[in-house]
């Protein structure tokens, strides 16, 4: 369900938040549905609970998901959450074309990128 990369330069929170949202997201995880517990998700990881219940905090601030006291964790319906990941990742992208032409990759390379015809 989950992997970690003890390389990637993000904390492992964050590999494991973007990791649920992916799964949310793309429906691999569908609405409402059960989310491990935080306990046994540390466990499948071996990581300490801590880190799993850091990831669910911010899943939970951003709409991903909802906690139910004794119940646990669920993806959430339609809560704005993907318009406002929507918005983050355009500003990404943004950010991102702006280096590219700085760099002098020029506007049909970036749009053969775009239409996936640019393998590099």
């Amino acid at each position: 369900m989950i992997s970690l990369n003890y390389r990637d330069s993000r904390p492992i929170y964050e590999q494991i938040r973007d990791e649920l949202r992916k799964l949310i997201v793309t429906g691999a995880i569908g609405k409402d549905e059960k989310l491990p517990s935080v306990r046994s998700l540390a466990t499948e990881l071996a990581i300490n609970p801590n880190t799993i219940q850091r990831a669910y905090n911010e899943l939970e601030a951003e709409g991903y998901i909802c906690s139910v006291p004794g119940k646990g964790s669920f993806a959430s319906g339609d809560t704005g959450a993907d318009d406002a990941r929507r918005k983050e990742l355009m500003n990404k992208v943004r950010e991102l074309l702006r280096e590219l032409r700085y760099l002098g990759v020029t506007e049909a390379e970036l749009l053969g990128l775009i239409k996936g015809g640019a393998e590099r």
